[in-house]
């Protein structure tokens, strides 16, 4: 169904041995965070079946649902404020932040979320 609608291959996996393969990573055309108990196998299977680099790693000071705590496209991520300095500097690595290229609704974005903490 989801192939038919997407006009995209679909594959069965799981993540970490949990079905909910949503919950428990997050993925971009430029990487992937895995939960951390994933096997280097399932971690060679899965960044060779989705061509991308993937990272087993946490957010939220450990916390292993990853889709709870981040939300990440190919220029920007948001993720909860107990995440540790550790960690984002995983997730700048992984997803290839740094290497985005920020428009100006961005820029806009970024500004007014600083606002609303400073």
């Amino acid at each position: 169904m989801i192939a038919d609608v997407l006009g995209v291959e679909v594959f069965r996996q799981t993540v970490a041995g949990n079905m909910l393969v949503g919950s428990f990573c997050a993925l971009t055309n430029r990487g992937g965070l895995v939960h951390p108990h994933t096997s280097i196998e399932d971690l060679d299977e899965l960044s060779t079946l989705l061509q991308v680099p993937l990272v087993a790693g946490t957010v939220n000071r450990g916390s292993e649902v990853i889709g709870a705590g981040l939300t990440v496209n190919d220029w920007t991520a948001f993720c909860g404020s107990d995440t540790t300095a550790t960690e984002l500097s995983v997730l700048e690595s992984v997803f290839k932040l740094r290497e985005a290229q920020p428009t100006a609704i961005v820029d806009e974005m970024r500004k007014s979320l600083i606002d609303t903490y400073v």
